[in-house]
């Protein structure tokens, strides 16, 4: 939980991204060895940074004997004075987390390369993971992040957030990237648990940092997407921890403070005049459920025009399966499978659970339940979250 601040803390005493990575990796290692001995520290934070930087200085030894750097960190671990060794300031704007994404977003990598770099180094998230995210295979995503961190060495890019003049040319790929996080965090694509909490709001948190650094409409209508989806954790999961649907949601327990929040960012994105992008018609969309007392009163035909410009904004196989969805809810379950049935015959979604999940909800809403439970069955079979598998599974044995 911690790895990204640590990470970033040592990537600024260093200058080095791949050094700090690679130090805060050997600092976590040693502790494996010594707490299991002398026990856990009163601050295991602070004694993973202590021990990452005295890798880095043993490091900068064995390269040149004398370096500037070597005595600088070298003093640095003696100073005591208050806040010496604190990682970061949640309010500050040179937050540390949010310098290392810049970093790794660098205009040097390709944008895939940055989205997956970030992700593993900031976001925590395996290599599985984001595989998964991508729908890409692991090999594929391991060779992207080995690259980017090579790339990033041999180019010598410095560890800061950048100038205003230079942010345009990131800012894409860091919203990218917290929302990508963001999205592990709501739905984890595996595990256990379906709901990363602490992932999630380390997304929004970066985003109201990112806010106040770079207040355009694009990160404002992101921060009201990622406001207005989390507000409906507290009931997307029930006492054992199994996921809720929209309609069996119990809407008292939505998070109304998150939705003002949300509501107060999209109304800042649409303030500025210039058209909401694909993060702001997502919050409207998230809005729209927000403010419906029900699922019966949500106002599902303006949720399928959001979709289709959406759609083109942003085209992807997904934003059509939810459009198909909102056909179906605002049309009747045949109108959506018929767009279901397109997408399956592209195969954009192949490999991917979401799309017979969707088509056996529809199938099951039209009285078809043989095959209904066929897909089902099949959805639960690509579902890599346990806790999602199972509601699958509980679904395709129901007679």
């Amino acid at each position: 939980m911690e790895s990204a601040r640590i990470v970033g803390a040592l990537a600024r005493y260093t200058g080095d991204f791949a050094l700090a990575e690679d130090v805060a990796q050997e600092a976590l290692a040693e502790a494996l060895v010594g707490w299991a001995v002398a026990g856990v520290p009163r601050d295991p934070v602070a004694w993973l940074l202590t021990a990452g930087r005295r890798r880095a200085i043993d490091t900068f030894r064995r390269r040149a004997a004398g370096d500037e750097r070597y005595a600088v960190l070298a003093n640095d671990l003696r100073e005591t004075s208050p806040g010496a060794d604190l990682l970061f300031d949640p309010d500050a704007i040179d937050d540390d987390v949010l310098a290392l994404m810049f970093t790794a977003c660098h205009p040097t990598l390709p944008r895939e390369a940055r989205i997956a770099l970030t992700l593993r180094v900031v976001g925590g998230l395996t290599t599985d993971e984001i595989a998964k995210a991508f729908f890409v295979p692991v090999s594929t995503v391991q060779a992207r992040i080995t690259r980017a961190k090579k790339s990033l060495a041999a180019a010598h890019v410095p560890f800061a957030v950048p100038e205003p003049r230079e942010r345009a040319e990131r800012l894409g790929s860091v919203l990218s990237v917290i929302y990508l996080i963001f999205t592990e965090g709501s739905s984890a694509t595996g595990g256990e648990t379906w709901i990363r909490t602490e992932l999630a709001q380390e997304a929004i948190r970066l985003a109201r940092v990112l806010v106040r650094l770079e207040p355009e409409p694009d990160v404002f209508g992101l921060l009201a997407l990622m406001e207005l989806t989390a507000a409906r954790f507290p009931a997307r999961i029930d006492a054992a921890g199994k996921p809720v649907l929209l309609e069996d949601q119990d809407r008292r327990r939505w998070d109304r403070s998150a939705i003002r929040r949300g509501r107060a960012a999209l109304a800042r994105a649409v303030a500025a005049g210039k058209g909401l992008g694909p993060y702001g018609l997502q919050a409207s969309i998230a809005e729209c459920h927000a403010v419906a007392a029900s699922v019966a009163e949500t106002n599902w035909d303006r949720i399928v025009v959001l979709y289709e410009a959406l759609g083109q904004v942003a085209p992807s196989p997904v934003v059509d399966l939810n459009r198909a969805v909102a056909v179906a809810m605002a049309s009747g379950p045949a109108s959506g499978l018929l767009l279901v049935d397109e997408i399956a015959e592209r195969g954009d979604l192949d490999g991917s659970h979401l799309l017979p999940a969707v088509r056996a909800e529809l199938l099951a809403r039209l009285g078809r339940a043989d095959e209904a439970r066929v897909e089902y069955a099949r959805a639960a079979d690509l579902c890599g979250n346990a806790a999602e598998r199972a509601v699958l599974a509980v679904k395709a044995a129901q007679p």
